[in-house]
């Protein structure tokens, strides 16, 4: 049921005696159980405020005592409310003559009158507003459904994962980060499975492999396997600069975007700077930050930079080409506490099916690895771990 709540300032009057307009509207929900919220649709529409349910009752009733039985009030309570609601506003709301009904003053007829104007206008889509937050509630009540929240670098595979779960009564809360500040979010408690990608085999004295080891711990953290993908260059359609390697980022012509400080993509692409003996600060653009492939894609396809180093389905859905330059793996990552609870057991399931490993080659430059959905120790899994 959802309800309005209407908290209005102490009126003051001005020298014309009216008052100070309303300032706020504040919208609030509540829950009832199925058989009294049953009982209640009829009766009121779906946008209700309690001020406007006593004056209406006290209108239809003609007494305070008797607009409390049809409300399933007490009687002290509902005068109590109509004596501080008249206090707060200043004007009274109630009027009694002696040997006569209680009737409405003016300005309560008025705020009634102008409360069933707003429903008039707004109940249709108050009653669709009503049937969304139901619908996305029933989740919580459904023994059968699961939540897992997931704190990942950004990937195209993992949205599509996201809705084929959803259909299976699994929801993945899904907050994009940089993999570093995943895992992070993951050992501080702020989710249950992080995603995060490196290069299949590192150096173990890698930029890369010093990044992530201090932040995963043999013994404390599972690996799931997930997929293998291409990282690379993207380009403008037809490469009109013929940028074919990472070195090629320094030349004068060719401006570029990056990823984020703490993103996967950011270590490979320092890495190979470093490796290739090429200074960021020789490169136009290498301060200028996206926070997802898909940004950096469509900085380039409006010609804003040359050239950036992302996934080929970014490039694909931007009609960009694609120098395709490491394989890497993504791997999703939890602590082994979590790993047999209803939720994480669904994923695996889920991950494991061949519905699943089937979209996932289908998309551009995904490869679903063969350990998909399979629980992985560190040590065996990432061999520049040691």
């Amino acid at each position: 049921m959802v309800c309005i709540q209407a908290p209005l300032p102490a009126g003051r009057r001005a020298d014309s005696g009216k008052l100070s307009p309303v300032q706020h509207i504040n919208l609030s929900y509540s829950w009832t159980p199925h058989q009294e919220d049953a009982a209640r649709r009829h009766q009121t529409s779906p946008l209700r405020n309690p001020l406007m349910d006593m004056l209406q009752a006290v209108r239809e009733a003609g007494s305070i005592a008797a607009a409390a039985k049809s409300l399933q009030l007490s009687y002290r309570h509902v005068w109590g409310e109509l004596k501080r609601w008249e206090q707060a506003l200043g004007q009274p709301l109630i009027l009694w003559e002696k040997g006569q009904a209680a009737r409405l003053s003016e300005f309560a007829d008025k705020l009634l009158w102008a409360e069933r104007q707003a429903q008039a206008r707004l109940a249709p889509q108050i009653s669709a507003l009503q049937a969304e937050l139901e619908k996305t509630f029933a989740v919580a009540f459904d023994p059968a459904s699961h939540l897992l929240t997931v704190y990942a670098s950004h990937d195209d595979a993992l949205v599509q994962l996201q809705q084929q779960a959803a259909q299976q009564a699994l929801h993945l809360d899904i907050r994009f980060c940089g993999s570093v500040d995943a895992i992070r979010a993951l050992n501080e408690g702020r989710c249950t499975l992080a995603g995060f990608h490196a290069p299949t085999q590192p150096a173990p004295d890698s930029l890369i492999a010093r990044t992530y080891r201090p932040l995963l711990k043999t013994g404390q953290h599972k690996l799931i396997g997930f997929a293998s993908r291409q990282q690379g260059l993207m380009v403008q359609a037809g490469n009109p600069l013929n940028i074919q390697r990472l070195c090629d980022l320094s030349r004068t012509e060719v401006r570029m975007v990056n990823r984020s400080l703490g993103t996967g993509t950011r270590l490979l692409l320092d890495q190979g700077l470093l490796e290739a003996g090429v200074s960021p600060d020789a490169i136009r653009g290498y301060q200028h930050e996206e926070p997802s492939h898909a940004a950096v894609a469509s900085q380039i396809a409006s010609g804003q930079a040359q050239v950036g180093l992302g996934i080929a389905s970014a490039a694909r859905a931007q009609g960009l080409d694609f120098i395709p330059l490491h394989s890497e793996n993504y791997w999703l990552v939890c602590l082994k506490s979590t790993l047999q609870t209803p939720a994480m057991l669904a994923l695996t399931h889920l991950l494991q099916s061949a519905d699943w490993k089937k979209q996932l080659n289908q998309v551009t430059g995904y490869q679903a690895l063969p350990e998909c959905g399979q629980v992985q120790s560190l040590k065996k899994t990432l061999p520049w771990w040691p």
